[in-house]
């Protein structure tokens, strides 16, 4: 067993740094005005830093007894002291440094090679100065990509990116973005962006690169194209082009089609044209938006489920391959009956007169959640009505899983919907939830089959009654990818 006294040693070798006695050689440090000549000892310097034994090398004290003698000007003396105290004792200081500071000492590692100390400056940074270095994304970015050891930082970049695309494209020139950098961002499954935006991003950076060439493409020439088509070669094909909308396809990507290979160009015509065609091998699946930016749920916490209602919402078969191929509507919250009450009242005061809403039914004491979707408005009615539409449809998921889905579409678009004051949302008596009066809570909820194709719950006649845990209603705004209903 061997005891280590390194705190000991540490300490004399930083006192061998101050001493003027026993150095042999000189380093000039710094540009003018700012220049200072400081003291240090070769074979410290060699066995610590490789980039100061190979300045060393030729460096050697000659016979003549003259001093070794190396420049380093493009480090400061102030960040070089800093840097000393590491290589001879092991210490580091940061409590008293700025952030600014930080940087340039993490620069500095780097360029002597001292990848222990790049190491750790990348993860205390991380760790300690997240805040500041999202407020000063520009300058972390630009730094990050100035060498390759600084891997954390790159990552650390990326990911903010990634999550808050939107704070870094209002407020960062992003066309001056490396290519690098920006095949690392839109390569990632999870960048919260609408992919039309990553196209369009993507047409600016490229027009950046390229300044001759005008926004326009109507006035290129088949040579604009292919600059075009190379500067953006390693980009294209990180785009979800089969994540887009056919009004996006239309007036966005179809003045392009000459930069797409010219089979894909052909399938994404297909896949517009006939909703029913089939997908061909490796497109790419949309990216992994996160739940809260499509539907704030108590409910539903897996997104196939609203893939597959935003998917039959567009009058596509659920079991088309290309459900997954698209992004699905935006979900807003109109109503939760824990937040604003379990009474018919609340229900038409949220809900009425607003078209294209989705209600989820969390089954109290059971796995299930029901639901329906209304193309048209919900009204208040004393004695009530039955309204017409062709385009609702009802279904049950459990598990919060889609593998046992079943969706219903109606069968006698007359009564499709059921408008009454003491109702709340009511398909075709398929679904529907009620109460004796406007202000009281739901005292009768049913689910069976009248008015729609097919019963969506496996139970008996004498079960057709359930018990509400917690429901939901949201409105359809619009593609998470585009502006368009």
């Amino acid at each position: 067993m061997s005891t280590q006294f390194f705190s000991k040693l540490s300490q004399n070798y930083i006192e061998l740094l101050g001493d003027d006695e026993y150095y042999d050689i000189t380093i000039e440090v710094g540009e003018d005005p700012n220049v200072k000549i400081i003291r240090a000892h070769m074979n410290i310097l060699c066995y610590r830093s490789p980039y100061l034994r190979r300045a060393l090398v030729s460096n050697k004290k000659n016979k003549d007894n003259v001093l070794a003698h190396i420049k380093l000007p493009k480090l400061s003396p102030e960040v070089f002291q800093i840097i000393l105290k590491y290589i001879y004792g092991g210490v580091l200081s940061l409590n008293e440094q700025d952030n600014s500071k930080i940087i340039k000492i993490l620069l500095a590692a780097d360029e002597l090679l001292l990848q222990e100390l790049v190491d750790y400056l990348q993860v205390y940074l991380i760790e300690n100065k997240s805040e500041w270095m999202e407020q000063n994304f520009e300058l972390i970015h630009r730094t990050s990509f100035q060498s390759n050891s600084l891997i954390q930082l790159q990552q650390f970049c990326t990911n903010f990116m990634v999550n808050y695309p939107e704070k870094v494209f209002k407020s960062f020139d992003f066309t001056s973005l490396p290519e690098k950098s920006l095949v690392q961002l839109i390569k990632r499954d999870d960048l919260q962006m609408k992919e039309i935006e990553v196209w369009e991003h993507l047409l600016k950076w490229g027009l950046a690169q390229n300044p001759t060439l005008l926004p326009d493409p109507d006035t290129w020439s088949d040579d604009d194209f292919n600059i075009m088509e190379n500067t953006l070669q390693h980009c294209m094909p990180l785009v979800r082009f089969f994540s887009l909308s056919s009004k996006e396809f239309l007036q966005k990507v179809h003045p392009y089609k000459k930069l797409l290979k010219r089979q894909l160009y052909e399938n994404l015509l297909s896949s517009h044209l006939d909703p029913d065609s089939e997908p061909t091998d490796n497109i790419t699946l949309p990216r992994n938006i996160k739940m809260g930016e499509i539907i704030d749920s108590k409910i539903i916490n897996n997104l196939s489920i609203i893939s597959i209602i935003s998917r039959r919402i567009d009058k596509v078969d659920v079991n088309n391959n290309f459900i997954h191929l698209k992004q699905p509507y935006k979900f807003q919250l109109l109503l939760r009956g824990s937040r604003d009450g379990f009474t018919p009242k609340k229900f038409h005061e949220l809900c009425n007169d607003i078209p294209c809403t989705v209600t989820f039914i969390k089954v109290k004491g059971t796995d299930e959640i029901l639901g329906g979707y209304n193309p048209i408005i919900w009204k208040s009615h004393d004695s009530g009505f039955w309204a017409k539409t062709k385009d609702s449809f009802i279904f049950s998921f459990k598990n919060n899983s889609v593998k046992d889905a079943i969706i219903s579409n109606v069968e006698n678009k007359n009564h499709a919907v059921y408008h009454r004051s003491i109702h709340g949302p009511h398909f075709g008596s398929d679904i529907f939830i009620s109460s004796s009066t406007e202000c009281k809570d739901y005292e009768k909820s049913f689910c069976r089959k009248y008015f729609y194709e097919k019963m969506i719950r496996d139970i008996k006649f004498t079960e057709q009654h359930f018990l509400i845990e917690e429901y939901e209603v949201f409105q359809i705004t619009n593609k998470l990818g585009n502006g368009d209903r």
